[in-house]
């Protein structure tokens, strides 16, 4: 079995995925990859550890003949919302699994990944694809490990950070050493007109994608124009200046009621001209495209400035053509954080930097059907009350986001690199 050949391939990047797992957890004390910041996030441990029992569970317990649980407590500990594995940990709790200790999360991790690199020459294509699943599952998880963790650390006074300055510095060098510019000024929001008349949209069947991607539809899309990039972070001060936390005439009425709920008046991790980040409390790039903002303030947001948020599907027509391996994304352990781009293309961060919400619910694609078993539960019962979010961030593993990619999150939630570009109608 060679690297070039199909199954070298998926042997590789299943190795490589687990490896970064671990190397993002590397700076990590036990303590730290324990605790639970709120119930929407979960431990940085309990990430390590319930991307492995996926692969224990669907891949070696269910296709590997006589292969023996690790532990047979760890089910319950570990599952995370599939009915049909019985009863688990509750999600609100997870901070309060103190044992098993990080080493020994390791020494499970290490089982496993020997027991699927044994079995994998020998699986059925059923298996070898629930392998792909877990590869793409697990680096999923890989980002919700970052931003969990960020909001574990901007909870401590003493604000610490994952990465150090000068790791930022050397990390936001590497990033654009490879052909692309280095950062700069935004330079000024142009508007491209977008894909008119009926479009061809979903997944076109080449390689991997999720179940709610598919099946592929036809859409009609009516005169419209993209903003040329996301908002920055100047642009959302104008806002703030303006009084857009404080007009209720630009607010949906339940984002309204959050707004006022929870006394939200700038994004979230922003205080007195800085931000939290990975590397700590940093002051606030201009330039930059605004992060950690909800569906709430987006929309808000759009009524202010005239605009409108874009539907999905103008979304992946404008996006088809782009290279969906291009921007800011994670390639490895290291500093992330949202950065300016002088990039002069008509249509720039598509990919990366920070997911761009959509006004498109959350909702199956005509002929959808959830995939047969467990994993069946893996997209389409959340089909409820959330909205999509396209082009993945800078916590997003290359390679992991396409055009049809499809997130999805509640309106208030913004805890994860979501970001906004503009649309209107033409």
């Amino acid at each position: 079995m060679t690297a070039a050949d199909p199954l070298g391939r998926l042997a590789h990047r299943f190795a490589a995925t687990r490896r970064l797992s671990l190397d993002l957890a590397a700076p990590l004390s036990d303590a730290d990859a324990s605790a639970q910041s709120m119930p929407d996030a979960s431990p940085a441990k309990w990430h390590l550890a319930h991307t492995t029992w996926f692969f224990e569970t669907f891949v070696l317990r269910d296709h590997v003949p006589g292969y023996v649980l690790f532990d047979e407590r760890y089910p319950y500990l570990f599952n995370s919302y599939y009915e049909a594995e019985g009863p688990r940990h509750a999600r609100p709790r997870r901070g309060l699994l103190t044992r098993p200790s990080l080493d020994e999360v390791g020494v499970w991790r290490a089982h496993v990944d020997v027991a699927v690199q044994t079995a994998l020459p020998d699986l059925p294509p059923a298996a070898r694809a629930l392998v792909e699943l877990g590869i793409q599952h697990e680096q999923q998880h890989q980002e919700l490990l970052l931003t969990d963790i960020k909001h574990l650390f901007a909870q401590n006074p003493l604000g610490p950070a994952m990465w150090d300055g000068e790791a930022a510095n050397a990390s936001e060098v590497a990033r654009f050493s490879a052909g692309s510019p280095p950062p700069g000024g935004a330079g000024a929001m142009r508007w491209v007109r977008g894909t008119e008349g009926v479009v061809e949209l979903g997944h076109a069947g080449d390689g991997f994608a999720f179940d709610c991607e598919v099946p592929r539809f036809s859409a009609l899309l009516t005169p419209h124009a993209l903003a040329s990039r996301p908002v920055t972070n100047g642009e959302w001060r104008q806002f703030i200046d303006d009084g857009g936390y404080h007009t209720p005439s630009l607010w949906l009425s339940d984002g309204w009621a959050w707004v006022q709920a929870e006394n939200v008046e700038a994004p979230a991790y922003w205080r007195d001209g800085e931000h939290f980040t990975l590397s700590g409390w940093r002051e606030i790039d201009p330039a930059a495209p605004v992060t950690h903002i909800g569906f709430f303030e987006a929309d808000a947001f759009a009524t202010w400035a005239g605009a409108r948020l874009p539907t999905e599907q103008e979304w992946e027509a404008a996006a088809a053509a782009l290279d969906p391996e291009g921007g800011q994304q994670l390639d490895a352990a290291g500093p992330v954080q949202p950065a300016s781009s002088a990039d002069d293309t008509p249509l720039q961060q598509m990919f990366g930097s920070v997911w761009e919400w959509t006004g498109s619910a959350y909702r199956p694609y005509p002929g959808f059907r959830a995939a047969p078993g467990a994993v069946g539960e893996y997209n389409g019962k959340f089909m409820s009350g959330q909205f999509v979010l396209r082009g993945g961030s800078c916590a997003t593993p290359r390679g992991h986001c396409r055009a049809s990619y499809r997130n999805f999150f509640y309106p208030h939630q913004r805890w994860q690199f979501t970001g906004v570009r503009l649309a209107k109608d033409l």
